[in-house]
């Protein structure tokens, strides 16, 4: 059981961000990580549609659904229930306004979040004011959107050049102005997340965005060694679960084949002697 403790708030993210306090976020899955997200004393989790890639073994996010997000986030919500969470709306979960204010209280509803996330800059501002009135807390993803992963030609950095770079703060400026709670920023120069931690007042969570945001997140998986197919360059590997998993049903597998596995400490015994009575019956029976 998770040990109670003061669950994160949207007002105290903000005032993080005043008192120059980073806070961690890690993106998890299923019950069992969220389990050990709390227990390391992570105070914000992020229920991301990573999932269609890390979990579901997708080639992008795209193709997630509401539904699959909402299971997702009831399970980790279950293993986390004292930590912000934050879930992220699907692709085409929030087309327009009304689809995006739909999506937003029916995954606030079901899936027992605190807030949700859509991506995108400027151009969605009418969407994020739109869930921002009906009095959902929102936030963003700018930089590197993995919803816009085929315009931009597949995963690559943002805002290298100026323009894009200036385009970026921009973004970052409207998303506040939109009523949004904060945002992630992805996969861009560290000068320039720097600019856009600098330009708001709302709470920013890089990922690949170097050291000057005032939050950080990470895939879990991906941080933990437990997705392996690819490591994006700003992942840092704290853990190799994968071959520590591997190695370990390796090895099972050969105990089973020599017979070493099961065991007399892995096998349930009877009293001696109703097992006597047992074998005294049964050979009557087969006789």
């Amino acid at each position: 059981m998770s040990e109670e403790r003061k669950k994160l708030t949207v007002p105290d993210l903000l005032a993080r961000k005043k008192q120059g306090k980073r806070v961690v976020m890690i993106s998890v899955p299923d019950y069992p990580t969220a389990v050990w997200a709390e227990r390391a004393g992570i105070e914000a989790i992020s229920m991301g549609d990573s999932i269609g890639m890390v979990v579901y073994g997708l080639p992008n996010t795209m193709p997630v659904t509401l539904e699959m997000m909402i299971a997702h986030g009831q399970a980790v919500r279950r293993g986390a229930p004292n930590t912000f969470i934050k879930l992220s709306l699907p692709y085409g979960c929030y087309a327009n306004e009304e689809i995006g204010v739909t999506s937003a209280i029916r995954a606030m509803k079901e899936s027992e979040c605190d807030a949700v996330k859509i991506q995108g800059g400027k151009e969605k501002f009418s969407i994020y004011k739109a869930i921002a009135d009906a009095g959902v807390p929102v936030m963003g993803h700018i930089g590197l959107a993995p919803h816009f992963v085929h315009k931009f030609g597949g995963f690559k950095v943002q805002g290298r050049t100026a323009d894009e770079a200036l385009q970026i703060v921009e973004d970052a400026i409207s998303l506040q102005k939109a009523g949004a709670i904060g945002f992630e920023i992805e996969a861009v120069p560290a000068p320039v997340a720097k600019a856009v931690d600098d330009a708001v007042d709302i709470f920013n969570f890089g990922i690949g965005a170097g050291p000057h945001c005032c939050g950080h997140i990470l895939v879990g998986l991906d941080m933990l060694g437990v997705f392996d197919s690819f490591k994006p360059k700003f992942t840092k590997r704290y853990a190799e679960i994968s071959t520590i998993a591997v190695d370990a049903i390796k090895t099972y597998s050969s105990e089973v084949k020599q017979g070493l596995f099961p065991d007399e400490e892995h096998s349930y015994a009877m009293d001696p002697a109703e097992q006597k009575k047992f074998e005294r019956t049964l050979k009557r029976m087969m006789d």
